[in-house]
């Protein structure tokens, strides 16, 4: 595995997001939002499984029985993918059926941190929520269009949250129980970049951030400085997660999404899902205690 992305599946997802490692399957799951559609990346094999969803999913996390959390457009619903069931359990937003559910992330204590967004992409009515426990609360946070993230470092005390559309990354303090204060500008994205689309931490408590329209991915430090960047052969990065048996390859969901048909010539593996060597490793993905 090299340090220039390649792709290691070739599916052509309209809105390819959410990838998660979940070690006890030693597999990468991730969604097409777009699509309605699940997917299993074996990467030892090196094929992938499908599950049609019955409405868009932004994500799909492990929870602590052994299943599945998914965030489809009507609300968090439990998945078994034995047969392929899904049960509603929790519809923060149905009295807003224009929005829907958008990208999530597991903190060290189990809870579920998630956002919505509004379908369109214009009205600011994007919130975030923790489910934990069976209690659902919503953030406090202020509402935007779309909503990315969140992310939390490593020792849970820290929240990073992405307004794509404000193209701005913002961190916010997480109290021992759960409510959030002292919310600051983390990163701007230039200018002519991209969008600021899924964030990810890393072990050393580094963000990493696709950028869709952007062509490629970037790794800030904790105080928000440029580390580096990975430039990608598709210009919609959406989100990367660590993998493999110690969480040192770096995966990328990608986007068909908003492209021309001379670009997607010229982008001939965009939405497919891309692997490299980040130069560092991943922290663990947490299980959902929902």
């Amino acid at each position: 595995m090299g340090s220039v992305p390649e792709s290691v599946l070739a599916i052509g997802a309209t809105l390819g997001e959410g990838p998660v490692w979940v070690a006890r399957e030693a597999a990468l799951w991730f969604v097409d939002i777009k699509e309605k559609r699940i997917y299993r990346f074996d990467p030892g094999l090196g094929v992938a499984r499908s599950w049609d969803a019955p409405a868009q999913v932004g994500w799909i996390l492990p929870t602590q029985d052994g299943l599945f959390a998914a965030g489809l457009q009507s609300g968090v619903h439990r998945f078994d993918p034995d047969d392929g069931s899904f049960a509603l359990l929790h519809a923060p937003e149905a009295d807003r059926p224009g929005n829907r559910l958008n990208d999530a992330t597991v903190d060290p204590a189990g809870g579920l941190w998630f956002g919505s967004m509004d379908d369109g992409e214009e009205a600011d009515e994007g919130r975030f929520y923790r489910l934990y426990q069976g209690r659902l609360t919503e953030s406090g946070l202020p509402p935007v269009s779309i909503t990315n993230g969140p992310a939390v470092s490593p020792d849970g005390t820290l929240l990073y949250h992405t307004d794509t559309l404000g193209k701005r990354i913002w961190r916010t303090r997480i109290a021992t129980d759960g409510t959030l204060h002292d919310t600051a500008a983390f990163v701007d994205i230039e200018e002519g970049a991209g969008y600021p689309d899924g964030p990810t931490i890393d072990a050393e408590g580094c963000l990493w951030t696709g950028l869709f329209a952007g062509w490629a991915a970037r790794r800030y430090d904790p105080a928000g400085k440029l580390m580096s960047e990975v430039r990608f052969p598709v210009a919609n990065v959406t989100k990367i997660a660590f993998g493999g048996p110690d969480l040192s390859v770096a995966y990328a969901t990608t986007a068909r999404k908003g492209l021309t048909n001379d670009q997607l010539v010229a982008q001939p593996s965009a939405g497919d899902l891309f692997a490299f060597d980040p130069g560092v490793r991943g922290q663990t993905s947490y299980i959902a205690i929902i």
